[in-house]
């Protein structure tokens, strides 16, 4: 029976690889297309657009990447569990700070610029997005401390991963209709904006497979 249960066994390591390489495109085409094509970043400027440019990049930066790293923390992280669950905790609070730091930098802009607020349906997911990422990771921190009972923990583990991947997933169909802004523009920009929207779902079916096999690991 041995051979058969390892004939079951999955190996985490090409998908964990390939999503590095797809976060590492993904940070870098989304930063040269707002530094280059769309003039720099800035907290304050006479050019508005510089204060909107923030937002888009922290946005794909703590929607996507790093809410998505933290979601593969125990695939890539060496070392016991107790030091994988620290490091996924701290990249959740980092995808966190970066989503409302966003949220904060387009608000600014639509003051500058005389804007509505929470207007488009980008908007709208974005903030039930953010609201229900803030609720998940609240029982995140429940789910960890140390003095919850194991009877409780393995009770809510289905539904944390559930309703995590769920978020996870309107993390991801809010960052692609805030990117779709620029798909009707027949530019470079429009060009390099669709490209990072086809690179960001092979990024997230890498880290839903992995995800989906708690018992796939890492080639040593």
């Amino acid at each position: 029976m041995a051979p058969k249960s390892r004939s079951y066994q999955h190996s985490a390591t090409p998908f964990v690889i390939f999503a590095q390489l797809l976060a590492i495109a993904v940070t870098t085409i989304v930063f040269v297309l707002y530094l280059h094509f769309e003039g720099g970043f800035a907290f304050k400027s006479k050019d508005k657009t510089k204060i909107f440019n923030v937002h888009p990049f922290l946005m794909v930066l703590g929607l996507i990447i790093i809410g998505g790293e933290a979601i593969m923390a125990y695939k890539i992280v060496p070392g016991d569990r107790r030091t994988q669950k620290g490091v996924r905790l701290i990249l959740h609070l980092l995808a966190l700070t970066a989503r409302i730091l966003g949220i904060v930098f387009i608000f600014r802009y639509h003051d500058e610029v005389g804007d509505k607020d929470m207007q488009t349906l980008h908007s709208w997911l974005g903030i039930i997005t953010i609201s229900l990422y803030g609720w998940w990771l609240l029982a995140f921190f429940a789910y960890c401390f140390p003095g919850a009972e194991m009877s409780r923990r393995a009770t809510l583990l289905p539904w944390h991963t559930f309703f995590g991947m769920v978020i996870f997933l309107l993390a991801v169909a809010t960052a692609l209709t805030g990117l779709s802004g620029f798909s009707h523009e027949l530019s470079t920009r429009g060009f390099i904006s669709n490209f990072t929207g086809l690179l960001i779902d092979p990024f997230i079916c890498n880290h839903c497979y992995p995800h989906c096999y708690p018992s796939s690991r890492l080639l040593s």
